[in-house]
């Protein structure tokens, strides 16, 4: 775990402030992104939550439910319904593994990867919704990935 800056904690900064926390404006902007996502998607008829899952079995299909949880950063709970809503539209199947009945695995239909295709423009619309320049969009997000693996080296 990191050691907090002494001079931040003998600062007088009033730090209950809403101006003051980082983590309202990272709520606030993933909220936005989330609805700025949606008219996007909607002719894709997949919800945010959805199109990360497709975008993850895009690059890699046939992942197990707690693989495809690893990398979206989502428990089983919240992602079994998530599939079963996937699998009733027609773009998954979900299985349960031959060499181990615990693990069921997630494979996409030819609809599925089908719509890989039409799901190429959006993140040049998105790019453009958020108002960014390639090399903003990559010092944000190799921030965020940073903020994240600190996070989680601080969590485990």
């Amino acid at each position: 775990m990191m050691t907090p800056d002494p001079a931040l904690c003998a600062s007088d900064t009033d730090f209950l402030r809403l101006d003051q926390q980082v983590c309202f404006p990272l709520y606030a902007a993933s909220n936005a992104l989330t609805r700025a996502y949606r008219p996007v998607l909607a002719p894709l008829d997949l919800t945010y939550p959805q199109y990360l899952v497709m975008l993850v079995l895009w690059e890699r299909d046939g992942l197990s439910v707690g693989e495809l949880g690893q990398r979206l950063r989502l428990d089983s709970g919240t992602l079994t319904p998530l599939l079963k809503r996937m699998e009733a539209a027609g773009l998954v199947n979900r299985q349960r593994a031959a060499d181990d009945e615990r693990r069921v695995e997630i494979a996409l239909t030819a609809q599925g990867k089908a719509l890989r295709e039409q799901a190429k423009a959006v993140p040049p619309q998105m790019l453009c919704a958020m108002g960014l320049s390639l090399e903003d969009l990559k010092i944000l997000k190799a921030g965020l990935e940073t903020l994240l693996d600190r996070l989680d080296r601080t969590a485990g």
